[in-house]
């Protein structure tokens, strides 16, 4: 004879408290994180901005009914669309996330914290233009505290390893902070967050071979625009469920996370925001960075010896091995982004790495496969374990030529890529003019001006409306 359940409704979740503690009460006091948020916000504008340049990612824009208008909607940087908040979150998700070019976090779990601005900013636009005083600073906390929840989650939790994408991050991170955003009471936040836990999760299977696409590149715009839909539902009171995380049987821990409960490394502040890794340089998944400024090193000495390199080693940590090293066919620019093997003998034949490098006309290149059969990947147990070092968050990566008269050139290291914390002052002239390249992808000069001169300017940015912000990125 079977035991009763307990119909008591139990307390909420202490993880669902946590998130929503941190959501609605924390202050955030970090100089140094809102000056980088400042820089996340145009470098993450910037690669939607690039994005609007393949049609792939473009016929995915714009409103479900090309017929529908909504004169108050959030408006799409880049674009003349004029949405829903929802819709709205979903096209700018997409155009941030499209050429993998944004910032990322390299925990137990990796990520892709801007991702979050498509709800973000859908959602404070929609309510600059409907009467609400959200200047950009309300969108630079947001990003701060979403950026903190997805990656301290991420830090001793992988849902890589359970089969489960690392967008559901995104999803639960957007939520709090868009339903405190939307003015949701503490209850109604927590109902928020456990609607995006009690969802289910996207599978992998759209990262990985043999089935790597396109979904990778619209997920986190999936991801966020469904935050804002149900900070929208728990806002008219929509009931939550408090036990999503540990009911027995029926919550997310022994359903999708085999039984174990999250653990945490460190309370919520602004750790994520302050440490995150930026793209600077090149559109190629974050793990490889280093191993394609290294190629970019040695493209000089071997451009013109090419037919004659009999091996190349690459000296990689374990993240490195298990994500990216890939042989065989490379089907589509999904596939190539995310094989180590491509992003570095693209910048040893050609001395760079763009976007439009992963599209087919490159590809077809024979003497891209022929290079890539040549490389193999090698463990270094130190580079893993600096890797892990909360102190040191190196990712690095050794690259050495070999010829077939049994020459080689010495080995070339980079243990920091130029998007990491330890190399920001170096790094963010640059990425200030990978915005300013951006720029000039979609507006005319004048336009481009009066941006890059806000965005340059601390205090006037923080200030302004959302909806002015906005208005000088309509294309």
């Amino acid at each position: 004879m079977s035991a009763h359940i307990s119909n008591v409704r139990p307390k909420p979740d202490k993880v669902l408290t946590l998130i929503a503690d941190y959501a609605t009460k924390y202050e955030v006091k970090s100089a140094a994180a809102y000056d980088t948020a400042r820089y996340c916000l145009m470098d993450t504008l910037g690669c939607g901005f690039e994005a609007l340049e393949y049609p792939a990612c473009t016929k995915l824009l714009g409103p479900i009914d090309p017929e529908t208008v909504t004169p108050r909607g959030a408006k799409v940087p880049g674009t003349k669309f004029q949405l829903d908040p929802v819709q709205a979150a979903f096209n700018l998700g997409a155009m941030i996330r499209w050429l993998d070019f944004n910032d990322t976090w390299l925990a137990a779990e990796w990520g892709h914290p801007s991702d979050n601005l498509g709800g973000i900013l859908a959602t404070a636009d929609w309510l600059s233009r409907n009467g609400q005083a959200i200047t950009v600073r309300d969108v630079l906390t947001a990003m701060i505290k979403a950026h903190e929840i997805q990656g301290v989650i991420a830090l001793e939790n992988s849902f890589n390893k359970v089969g489960l994408d690392h967008v559901v991050l995104v999803k639960v991170a957007s939520t709090a902070v868009v339903a405190h955003m939307l003015g949701c009471t503490y209850d109604q936040v927590v109902n928020a967050v456990s609607q995006a836990w009690v969802d289910g999760q996207s599978l992998r299977t759209y990262r990985h071979a043999p089935n790597t696409g396109s979904r990778k590149s619209w997920a986190a715009g999936d991801a966020t625009s469904r935050a804002v839909r149900l900070a929208l539902i728990s806002k008219t009171g929509e009931m939550g469920y408090p036990s999503v995380l540990t009911a027995k049987t029926w919550g997310f821990y022994d359903v999708l996370f085999k039984g174990k409960p999250f653990r945490f490394q460190r309370k919520f502040g602004s750790y994520v925001m302050e440490n995150v890794l930026f793209k600077i340089s090149f559109p190629a998944e974050f793990h490889s960075q280093t191993a394609v400024e290294c190629a970019m090193q040695l493209h000089p000495l071997v451009r013109n010896r090419i037919q004659d390199i009999k091996r190349i080693r690459i000296r990689t940590h374990e993240a490195a091995i298990r994500i990216i090293d890939k042989k065989g066919p490379l089907n589509n620019p999904a596939d190539r982004d995310h094989c180590i093997q491509y992003m570095v003998a693209v910048p040893l034949l050609f001395g760079r790495l763009t976007a439009a490098d992963y599209e087919d006309g490159v590809a077809q290149d024979p003497r891209i496969d022929a290079l890539r059969a040549k490389i193999v990947c090698v463990e270094d147990r130190r580079f893993t374990r600096d890797y892990h070092d909360p102190k040191k968050r190196s990712i690095a990566n050794a690259l050495t030529v070999e010829f077939k008269d049994g020459t080689r050139l010495k080995e070339v290291l980079c243990e920091y890529p130029i998007g990491h914390r330890r190399r920001r002052k170096e790094g963010m002239p640059i990425l200030v003019e990978k915005f300013k390249t951006n720029l000039a992808r979609r507006f005319r000069p004048a336009q481009q001006a009066a941006i890059l001169e806000v965005c340059m300017d601390p205090a006037r940015l923080e200030a302004m409306p959302v909806r002015e912000f906005v208005d000088l990125m309509v294309a």
